[in-house]
């Protein structure tokens, strides 16, 4: 059985692992309010630029004169694989999230024989996955000097992409992130930026009403790199928002569970010496009256 010392020293430990998770939520909660305003205004801009391109490609004329970033390489051999988590911990499921997801996508490309390449773009996401799928990760990017993200970082990451498609080293790419949906719940998401999914829902009836100029396959060659930089940015700020989101609940859960194993020791402590006290009076009385 623990000592009054022990319990006493174990009672100031969790009050004091309290006041840090107290303290990591209200930051969590104060960096989720500016993080949750630019993902929800990234989200537009996203979608259009989106359904701009499903527009352009509905009005190309000759598919096979396309873009490949469009079309693709017409073969499904080699997949891509960019999973974005984050560079700190203490944020509940957030990263275990995303890896168990993208998990999932490994072992179905590997499971029809298929080439498999990772981007892990993170450092969490790079722990949980190097044991299992080490041998397949190309390259490894994190932002641990960087305070917040921006569209620069996005490029890079989208520019890196590009590279390898022109080199012929896959046929697909998919990104893997978490959407924002709430403070509680953060959604997994698998989006294929490489070639560029077709939506018929996004084609705008009105298309044929449009005049491109220049040619439609000529405004594709500049937009199609500069959409999948725009999706891993928009991917960047889900990501933002939904790792506050989560660190924000777990620091909270975190907080009571202390509360209540200070209430717990509490007890303990004030059962143990009670006890002790007691005891010292049973001493006392038995030594008086042998006398």
């Amino acid at each position: 059985m623990p000592s009054l010392d022990d319990l006493r020293k174990r009672i100031a430990s969790v009050k004091s692992t309290q006041k840090i998770t107290k303290a990591m939520k209200m930051v969590a909660a104060a960096k989720l309010r500016k993080a949750q305003e630019m993902a929800e205004k990234g989200r537009p801009f996203s979608e259009k630029m989106d359904v701009i391109i499903q527009n352009l490609s509905a009005a190309i004329n000759d598919p096979a004169n396309a873009p490949k970033l469009l079309v693709g390489t017409g073969e499904d051999q080699s997949h891509l694989c960019i999973v974005m988590t984050a560079d700190r911990g203490l944020c509940g499921g957030f990263n275990t999230n995303i890896v168990k997801l993208a998990k999932n996508h490994f072992n179905k490309v590997l499971k029809e024989s298929k080439k498999l390449k990772i981007i892990t773009v993170g450092t969490k996401g790079l722990d949980q996955l190097k044991r299992e799928f080490g041998k397949y990760i190309i390259k490894k990017i994190n932002f641990k000097d960087k305070k917040s993200l921006s569209f620069h970082e996005a490029e890079i990451i989208g520019n890196e992409i590009v590279k390898l498609f022109k080199n012929k080293e896959f046929d697909k790419c998919v990104i893997f992130y978490n959407k924002f949906k709430n403070v509680m719940t953060q959604v997994p998401q698998a989006q294929q930026v490489v070639p560029a999914k077709r939506d018929d829902k996004k084609v705008e009836n009105q298309i044929s009403s449009y005049e491109f100029e220049p040619e439609e396959d000529e405004i594709l060659e500049d937009l199609l790199p500069k959409n999948i930089s725009t999706q891993i940015y928009k991917g960047f700020l889900e990501n933002s928002a939904s790792e506050q989101g989560s660190r924000m609940t777990a620091m909270d859960n975190a907080t009571r569970n202390a509360g209540d194993l200070v209430e717990k020791l509490t007890i303990n402590y004030n059962r143990s010496r009670q006890a002790a006290i007691t005891k010292e009076l049973i001493e006392i009385i038995s030594g008086a009256e042998s006398l």
